[in-house]
């Protein structure tokens, strides 16, 4: 159940993100789901390895925030166009 609730965080997660990333961004919505969930996930299971916090904390969430626009950023930087 906790990994559809991370799932689920990570859908709002992604919107969250792109809406803080600056710049602007070519992918779709659907594009930004997948991102946000890869984000929350990630850092779901990175801070429950680490024992940084327990499944439900609102540090979970801003991790997956930040998770999330890191993951945009590698993004952005492995499809930007070179001159």
């Amino acid at each position: 159940m906790s990994w559809l609730y991370a799932i689920f965080i990570g859908l709002i997660v992604g919107f969250i993100a792109r809406a803080l990333k600056p710049g602007k961004d070519s992918m779709g919505w659907i594009l930004t789901c997948v991102v946000g969930v890869g984000g929350s996930l990630l850092v779901t299971a990175l801070g429950k390895f680490v024992g940084f916090y327990e499944p439900g904390e609102a540090s979970g969430f801003i991790a997956s925030i930040i998770g999330a626009v890191i993951l945009l950023f590698i993004i952005s930087m492995a499809t930007k166009k070179k001159p």
